[in-house]
């Protein structure tokens, strides 16, 4: 029963996301979600027996919402792609990670910051940075930035990747590919390759389900570093899992679905579930920023988004060309 009140609040603050999200759909209901959460804490509209449940929907939801993801996924499809391409796009993921990392860290960047960012810049928005927060040890305030970062990079990109198709001379399938390795959110891969029509949008979904597949090797790496690291400098026997069990779960649901036992009208409420309690989840860890130390420690991380998003757009578009020429 304690959870009750906070586990409500965040189920108000997803309805509210949701209707915000049909106004401006070029904003995700899991931003309108941390917007909100955030919103509400600094306003100081939060009641303190709320606080139980808004700690269980940012842990909980979160690894279910994530787990459920997997059911996206097809791994059929990915195949389908041809090898070249799939490669193309893991490379361009991987380089991603590894650069913006290492920038992050050499701007004097936080650990779990820098993590969160090259995770979302690099994989899929806000859906890996919330699968990566436990493994980077990070807190509420890191998913917020990052959050907001990789949104609002991701919204700029979805308007402005459309617009060059003509300049640039792509063609439909050539536009999919491109937008599906550089865009960082599915709905905003959604919204841009939309554009170019029903063509383009098809490529550009698979693409990006390729990234989002690779969410469980980057979450076990960055797991078997920070364990390595552990050991290295403590000598207690405590050690955070290599891989968290929502991330096994992940993989789990991407067998299922590639093994097609599921009806599409399953994985229709399955997808809106994983929906919901994401944003119910991004609305608890919202409800833990603090806005006046947000606006003092941001300037270094927003320059980082933006060389990551200018960077994977460039390596995904010479990428793109080379597989398909």
């Amino acid at each position: 029963m304690t959870h009750l009140p906070g586990i409500a609040l965040a189920g108000t603050g997803l309805a509210v996301a949701a209707l915000l999200h049909r106004a401006v759909p070029a904003v995700g209901e899991v931003t309108f979600c941390v917007v909100l959460g955030a919103l509400f804490a600094n306003l100081h509209l939060i009641p303190k027996a709320c606080a139980p449940g808004l700690k269980l929907a940012a842990k909980q939801l979160l690894r279910a919402g994530v787990a459920l993801l997997g059911l996206a996924v097809s791994a059929g499809s990915i195949v389908a792609l041809g090898l070249p391409t799939t490669a193309m796009v893991i490379a361009t993921l991987v380089v991603t990670f590894l650069l913006t990392s290492a920038v992050g860290r050499l701007w004097g960047l936080s650990g779990p910051r820098r993590l969160l960012l090259a995770t979302g810049f690099a994989i899929c928005g806000a859906s890996a940075i919330a699968a990566m927060k436990s493994t980077a040890d990070a807190d509420e305030e890191d998913v917020a930035v990052t959050v907001a970062l990789v949104t609002l990079c991701g919204t700029a990109a979805m308007l402005g990747l459309p617009l060059l198709q003509g300049p640039l001379g792509l063609t439909d399938h050539q536009m999919g590919i491109w937008v599906g390795a550089s865009i960082h959110d599915v709905g905003q891969v959604v919204g841009a390759a939309s554009a170019a029509g029903a063509a383009a949008l098809t490529v550009a979904v698979v693409v990006k389900l390729t990234r989002v597949v690779m969410l469980a090797p980057m979450v076990a790496a960055a797991g078997f570093r920070r364990r390595r690291a552990l050991r290295r400098s403590s000598a207690s026997r405590s050690h955070p899992p290599m891989i968290p069990l929502f991330v096994v779960a992940f993989v789990g649901c991407v067998v299922v679905r590639t093994t097609g036992v599921l009806p599409q009208g399953a994985l229709d409420v399955a997808g809106r579930v994983q929906s919901a309690a994401l944003g119910m989840a991004l609305f608890g860890m919202g409800a833990g920023v603090h806005f006046p130390t947000l606006l003092r420690r941001g300037r270094a991380e927003a320059g980082l988004a933006v060389l990551a998003t200018v960077f994977i757009m460039a390596f995904a578009y010479a990428g793109t060309l080379l597989v398909t020429n």
